[in-house]
């Protein structure tokens, strides 16, 4: 198998193969726009023909034209040994290239303005095309270097994680289940990545988040309706007043705290890394938790979005001339329900709507967590130690979902391991679907490094 303690076990190939890939992964333009508009077809066609390298024999699967899959499966050397599945998503969200200073599908690299780091520009470098080149980079070395894992790895390139998985994991869980057969654990995205923090004196702490837990997803509408008529004549039952007092009452909302197992892991992993002094009741109302999280500081974010339910109002659409009062007012709120938590968030929907206002799921994903004490766990938790003694393992709860979401309906126990090691002063969550999205070749490099460790053990 090849020992990553040896010096002779050298992954310096595999890590610049994971640039290279990752590079021509960014250049080929999957943007999913939603609604079912989106194209994966190159970024599959390249990745699979990445892994038949391997000598694997890669499956492209599509449920509709050109939104396509790429399962493929890596025989492990103990046919007894429950699988593993590595999951990551091709598509990406839009980009303006106006927006950006390169353009978001050249693949560019030049070093990051903040950090100085030399680093690979484009849109999915952060979400998750550096993934899918890191997975590919770590097999087609054991390829080159004659190893197998233990147990089988299955790898599932999705399309449609950015809309609704219906032309990605959903499909292949409903259609082709038969793919995932033996999986027991799942790694996919977010999680594994370097969050620099320091102690109240200043020593610098490197925390490694794994995501345990996602918050699930609620997409609402909300319609009011009422007298349509003349703007110099409002009527008592204005629909756009309606919708508006309701959003804001939504807006103002404050949600009870809701502490899952993974977060009160995280906050007690987190204060102790940091050497942050606890007191009795530090997380038992709203406000002292708030106060506790806020003396985290960097590491504030790992755990702030998940001690609630939360519903943000994004959209609105109402009327089409200024002096007509319309019939009807449409909005959309995107909610988030933490695990357990899905009656409570309904029945506060119904409240802060009130009367006038309907509302209705447009999307929901379930929430999901797993257990805290696997082997799957300690096994990352072994391999990021490796690589940076120093480092803090913390199991969180992500504010957001991943398609960890669909595969958990197949009894898989999921987590968030994306894993890289990266410079301080990198925000590389605020990257997440924003612009000038990079990603340190470093960063690459080190996780392929660890997932080599991981994934072997």
């Amino acid at each position: 198998m090849g020992d990553p303690s040896d010096a002779t076990y050298d992954l310096t190939a595999a890590g610049d193969d994971a640039v290279h890939l990752a590079r021509e992964l960014v250049r080929r333009d999957s943007t999913n726009l939603g609604g079912g508009k989106g194209d994966e077809r190159a970024a599959a066609e390249f990745a699979a023909e990445a892994l038949t390298d391997a000598g694997l024999t890669p499956r492209l699967l599509e449920p509709a034209r050109r939104r396509s899959n790429v399962v493929a499966r890596v025989p492990g050397t103990d046919p007894d040994a429950p699988a593993l599945l590595v999951h990551a998503h091709l598509d990406v969200v839009p980009a303006r290239a106006e927006d950006w200073s390169v353009p978001p599908f050249g693949g560019e690299i030049a070093d990051c303005p903040v950090t100085g780091a030399p680093s690979l520009w484009g849109r999915g470098t952060v979400d998750m095309k550096n993934t899918v080149a890191m997975a590919a980079a770590v097999v087609r070395h054991w390829a080159r270097s004659g190893l197998r894992p233990r147990r089988d790895i299955v790898l599932a390139l999705v399309a449609d994680e950015e809309d609704s998985a219906a032309f990605g994991a959903d499909w292949l869980v409903r259609e082709h289940a038969h793919l995932f057969e033996g999986c027991r654990f799942a790694v996919g995205e977010r999680g594994g990545h370097t969050v620099h923090a320091r102690t109240a004196t200043g020593r610098p702490v490197r925390l490694y988040p794994v995501a345990a837990a996602e918050r699930g997803s609620a997409w609402l509408s909300l319609r009011a309706r009422g007298t349509a008529g003349h703007g110099s004549r409002p009527p008592a039952d204005n629909a756009v007043g309606a919708l508006v007092a309701a959003m804001a009452r939504i807006d103002a909302h404050r949600w009870p705290l809701r502490l899952t197992p993974v977060t009160r892991a995280a906050i007690d992993a987190i204060a102790a890394a940091l050497e942050v002094e606890r007191v009795p009741g530090d997380t038992d109302t709203n406000e002292a938790v708030d106060a506790l999280v806020a003396r985290f500081g960097t590491a504030a974010p790992l755990v702030a979005p998940t001690v609630r339910n939360s519903a943000t109002p994004t959209t609105l659409s109402a009327g089409y001339k200024v002096n007509v009062v319309p019939g009807e007012a449409v909005g959309g709120v995107d909610g988030r329900v933490l695990p357990g938590a899905e009656e409570e968030f309904a029945r506060t929907m119904d409240a802060l709507t009130g009367d006038r206002v309907d509302w209705s799921y447009d999307h929901v994903s379930p929430p999901v967590d797993a257990p805290l004490g696997t082997r799957a766990l300690a096994a990352m938790r072994s391999a990021l130690v490796a690589h940076d003694p120093e480092a803090h393992v913390v199991p969180v709860c992500m504010a957001g979902g991943t398609d960890a979401k669909v595969f958990a309906r197949l009894g898989i126990d999921c987590y968030g391991f994306s894993p890289m090691r990266l410079p301080e002063g990198m925000d590389y969550p605020g990257l997440l679907h924003g612009v000038d999205e990079r990603v340190p070749l470093e960063g690459l490099r080190s996780g392929v490094r660890v997932l080599d460790a991981f994934l072997r053990s």
